[in-house]
């Protein structure tokens, strides 16, 4: 069995989510983390984990929409609101959160102040932070160090394997989405065979980044089977061993279960 740990299952592109889901379960995806990026959408994901058994959320503000929270509330405003979600019992993590240096949509100030937020909540409530990180890798890894017993995972995992030795010495996980399977992925296909199974997980980040076969069309969570796959194939071993580890590994990190 595999789990989608990072998918946006309240996107308008998944309104047959019934038909999204079985899918998901005809490729042995039995397990969701959908993953929230605006306080307005807290309510959506909230609603989607109360209906289904095997749907878990994450809340969090997406580091490109920051500053654009930031015109009408404050971080105290947010901090709270974010507090009160985590009362929710499907709610299992906060974020995605992180740096976005690539675009301009939120100053690197407001980033870093959300980011350090974020993480402050997730320690406080023992719960694992969702890292988004594009062309910031310094300043992500420089504000996670002054929180050490943070849990967390670098969702999309897109670096090289010497940014992923700093990670696991941080204690975090790394998940891999369809990226690893493109053919000019090479850096992130090392890093992904040097990654021990103990702290891999698999996602889509669907409707996003869909994976080779499917490239082009949108990416739903039955392609994180390709995921597992191309883990597989990289690592040389069973595809079932695959599924194993990082089902084992979700669970974990999450402190769920998901069957």
């Amino acid at each position: 069995m595999f789990i989608d740990t990072h998918c946006h299952l309240n996107y308008p592109e998944f309104s047959d989510l019934d038909g999204v889901l079985q899918r998901a379960a005809d490729h042995n995806v039995k397990g969701f983390v959908t993953i929230n990026c605006r306080l307005d959408d807290i309510p959506a994901v909230q609603a989607i984990a109360n209906h289904h058994p095997s749907i878990f959320a994450s809340v969090g503000i997406h580091p490109n929409d920051v500053s654009n929270h930031l015109k009408e509330l404050s971080f105290h405003d947010i901090a709270s609101t974010l507090k009160k979600a985590l009362n929710h019992p499907k709610v299992v993590g906060l974020g995605e959160t992180g740096l976005d240096y690539y675009y301009e949509n939120s100053t690197k100030d407001d980033q870093q102040k959300s980011f350090e937020m974020h993480i402050d909540l997730a320690v406080c409530h023992d719960l694992p932070v969702i890292i988004h990180t594009r062309s910031a890798q310094e300043d992500t890894l420089a504000i996670l160090s002054n929180f050490p017993t943070v849990k967390g995972i670098f969702h999309c995992f897109s670096e090289n394997k010497d940014f992923l030795k700093k990670v696991l010495d941080m204690g975090l996980y790394a998940s891999f989405s369809g990226i690893v399977t493109f053919s000019k992925s090479a850096d992130i296909q090392e890093a992904a065979i040097y990654c021990p199974m103990d702290r891999l997980l698999i996602e889509t980040d669907s409707p996003y980044l869909t994976p080779a076969p499917y490239r082009g069309k949108k990416n739903e969570p039955a392609f994180v089977y390709h995921v597992a796959q191309k883990i597989a194939e990289l690592k040389t071993m069973p595809l079932d061993e695959v599924g194993q580890h990082t089902t084992h590994n979700a669970q974990k990190i999450f402190n769920v279960s998901f069957f």
